[in-house]
């Protein structure tokens, strides 16, 4: 005859039944399928994050490089050796005098020059400085390569004509407006309007005291399953003051 502690090994040995089993699995992989979109998510924050961070560091240095060109516009060493005219001469389309020329597309062109001395530290586009001429005349031209498939826009600068280098990358566009003052009733440099280049009459060109600058990003976001959620492009602009321009006028 079985005692009763007898029946309980035997039931204890049996193990579990194929249904707890089965139950046990499910839970399992219930958990793991949890723990799976937790971990892809934290990834694709992650990576979303970085692809943010990586636009605003190429807006930052792009706007950092327009700025300290364009601040630079018609700048010329000693005003009792230079004059405007003689330091910024008629070539090609920039008009005698003139700092700035520029094509409306989209994208728009925009070209600056100034003249510099040896050693000045004034910067031109490249991130080089005159080290080596006396004088000399540096021209900066900005224009936007188009993304084609898979292949993103880009932000170029060329110095002085020479081949165009890659400044940032993921740009789909440019718009720049010129402020310039045509109402003389007053002596100042206040700027009265913002035109395009194509807006821009002859004597425009030397009455520049702005340069309102936008610049059309992809949005990386949009790559990230968020195509329907966010915009395909993100607008940065600034408007930024021509040195030579600023304060009192005399």
């Amino acid at each position: 005859m079985k005692t009763q502690s007898h029946i309980s090994a035997v039931a204890a040995a049996r193990g579990f039944s194929l249904v707890e089993l089965m139950v046990t699995i499910a839970i399992a992989l219930f958990l793991l399928g949890g723990l799976l979109t937790v971990v892809q998510n934290v990834r694709s924050t992650y990576a979303s994050q970085q692809a943010m961070a990586q636009l605003q560091d190429q807006q930052r240095f792009a706007f950092s490089v327009l700025t300290d060109v364009i601040q630079a516009g018609s700048y010329f060493p000693d005003p009792t050796v230079w004059t405007p005219a003689n330091s910024l001469p008629a070539v090609g389309p920039y008009q005698a005098g003139a700092a700035f020329t520029g094509a409306s597309g989209p994208p728009d062109q925009l070209g600056v020059r100034y003249r510099t001395a040896l050693n000045d530290g004034v910067i031109v586009c490249d991130g080089s400085t005159n080290l080596a001429n006396p004088t000399h005349l540096y021209t900066n031209t900005f224009t936007v390569t188009l993304p084609a498939g898979n292949v993103p826009g880009t932000l170029n600068c060329s110095v002085d004509g020479a081949n165009p280098i890659v400044l940032v990358q993921g740009v789909q566009s440019m718009q720049v407006w010129y402020g310039v003052k045509r109402n003389f009733a007053t002596s100042d440099y206040n700027v009265d309007t913002y035109l395009t280049a194509a807006q821009m009459g002859a004597a425009d060109w030397g009455n520049i005291s702005s340069v309102r600058v936008q610049l059309i990003f992809t949005n990386p976001l949009v790559g990230f399953g968020m195509a329907g959620q966010q915009p395909p492009t993100i607008t940065m602009e600034r408007v930024v003051e021509v040195m030579g321009r600023a304060g009192v006028h005399t």
